[in-house]
C-alpha cells in the first residue's frame, strides 16, 4: 500500500504498525535484530552479542537490494534517485520529489529484471503517479524503463492507462532501450543501449536477492534465492530452518504479502507437526495481489497453488472453478472470492487462473484484505 503514501491517498501512519497485538498473543517479541544463525548449535545471534537457542527456526529474511546495478547506483545515488522499494524513508523522499515536480517534468520507473518483490508493483507505481499528474501536473509524463519484454496484467495495465491516462504513460521494454544500464545521480540521467533520458524523478528499482542474513546464514543458493522444501518450507540446505516470504523459492508462487503470509500458515501447520513427529499435512496455498490503477479503480491477480511432483504450482482456472470448496491455507477476503469473469483479457503471464476485471469493488476488497492481513500477521 505504500503506493497509495506516495500519492496522498493515504498517509505513512496508516501503513505503520506496533507490536501490543503479539504480546497479547503470547508471542515474546524482541525488538533486536538477528545478526547471525548458528545452525550447528542451533542458535540465533543478536546484534547485543546475546544469544537465542531453537529447535526449529523460522526465518523471513525478505530482500536486499543489489547495489552497483545498474551501474552507478549505490546507497548514496538512492538519496537521490529513490528506489522506494523499502518502505519508509524512501517513501517519504519519493513523494516529496513528486511534490516538486515542475508542470511538464518527467518521471522515469526503471525496472530490474529476473525476481523481485511485488512484481505488479512499479506498474501500479505508474497509473497512480499518473493519476496524481493528471491533476496536479498534467503536463507531465510517466516512463516506464523495463528491463522485461512482458509484465503481470499488461493487458489490462496498458488498457487502462489508455482509458485514464492517455499520453501520460510510456511503457519502454528492452527491445527499445528500456533496460537501463547505467545512471548518472547527479545529473537524473538513465542511460540504456539507445542513448541517455534525463528526466526530473528518477524511481530507480535495482534488481534484488534474498536479505543478507540468508546469505550470510548459507541458506541461499549461487543464484541468489533459497531453495526449501515446498510442503514444510524447510530448507534444502540447512535441516531445522525454515524459509519463508520473499527470500524462499516457491514454485509459482508469486513474492508478495499475500504469498507469504500463506507459506507462513502451512509453514506453522508444518512446524507443529515436525515437533509431535507426525507428518505434514499439505493444503492449498493461495495469494491475492491488488494494484490501485486509479482513485476509483483496483485489479486483482489471484491464484491458488498445490504441490505436485515436489513442486509448488497453479492450480488451472478451469480446475479451480469447478473444484469443490474446501479450507484453504489463506484464503483472499470473502468478497474477493466471487466467481471470476466468463471471458477474461489474456494475461501478459499466461497465468492459468481467470482474473475479474478491475473495478471499484477491488479498491474495497484491497481495503479489507489490507485489514486483514495486517490483524492476521500483528494480531490487531
Amino acid at each position: 500500500m505504500s503506493n497509495e503514501a506516495l500519492v496522498g491517498l493515504r498517509s505513512l501512519d496508516s501503513l505503520t504498525t506496533s507490536r501490543p497485538g503479539l504480546r497479547q498473543g503470547s508471542i515474546r517479541y524482541i525488538s533486536e535484530a538477528a545478526t547471525r544463525i548458528d545452525a550447528g548449535n542451533r542458535r540465533v545471534g543478536l546484534r547485543s552479542g546475546g544469544e537465542i537457542a531453537y529447535d526449529r527456526l523460522i526465518v523471513a529474511p525478505g530482500i536486499r537490494l543489489l547495489w552497483g546495478k545498474p551501474e552507478g547506483y549505490d546507497e548514496r545515488s538512492a538519496s537521490v534517485m529513490p528506489h522506494g522499494w523499502q518502505a519508509g524513508e524512501q517513501t517519504r523522499l519519493l513523494a516529496a520529489q513528486l511534490r516538486s515536480l515542475p508542470d511538464g517534468g518527467t518521471v522515469g520507473i526503471s525496472v530490474p529484471g529476473g525476481l523481485m518483490r511485488c512484481p505488479p508493483g512499479p506498474y501500479e507505481r505508474a497509473s497512480l503517479i499518473a493519476g496524481w499528474l493528471r491533476v496536479h501536473r498534467p503536463r507531465g509524463k510517466v516512463l516506464i524503463f523495463d528491463s522485461n519484454n512482458h509484465f503481470p496484467r499488461q493487458d489490462v495495465f496498458m488498457a487502462t492507462w489508455q482509458d485514464l491516462y492517455p499520453g501520460l504513460i510510456e511503457w519502454i521494454p528492452p527491445t527499445q532501450g528500456g533496460a537501463v544500464t547505467r545512471v548518472d545521480a547527479r545529473t537524473c540521467t538513465l542511460y540504456s543501449s539507445t542513448g541517455s533520458q534525463r528526466v526530473s524523478v528518477a524511481n530507480v528499482i535495482p534488481p534484488q536477492a534474498p536479505g543478507q542474513l540468508a546469505a550470510d546464514s548459507g541458506l541461499a543458493t549461487g543464484h541468489g534465492w533459497c531453495p526449501v522444501d515446498p510442503l514444510s518450507f524447510e530448507s534444502q540446505l540447512i535441516p531445522g530452518i525454515h524459509v519463508i516470504g520473499d527470500a524462499c523459492i516457491a514454485g509459482a508462487m508469486p513474492k508478495s504479502a499475500s504469498a507469504a503470509r500463506s507459506q507462513a500458515h502451512q509453514c506453522a501447520v508444518a512446524v507443529a507437526a515436525l515437533l509431535q513427529g507426525q507428518e505434514v499435512p499439505s493444503v492449498e496455498l493461495s495469494s491475492v495481489c491488488y494494484s490501485r490503477l486509479s482513485e476509483e479503480r483496483a485489479l486483482a491477480i489471484q491464484g491458488q497453488f498445490r504441490i505436485e511432483g515436489g513442486e509448488i504450482r497453479q492450480v488451472p482456472a478451469t480446475e479451480a472453478a469447478q473444484a469443490p470448496s474446501q479450507p484453504q491455507v489463506s484464503p483472499p477476503p470473502p468478497s474477493a472470492q466471487a466467481q471470476p469473469s466468463a471471458q477474461p483479457p489474456p494475461s501478459a503471464q499466461a497465468q492459468p487462473s481467470a482474473q475479474p476485471p478491475p473495478s471499484a469493488q477491488l479498491t474495497a476488497e484491497a481495503r479489507e484484505w489490507y485489514a486483514d492481513i495486517r490483524a492476521d500477521a500483528f494480531g490487531g
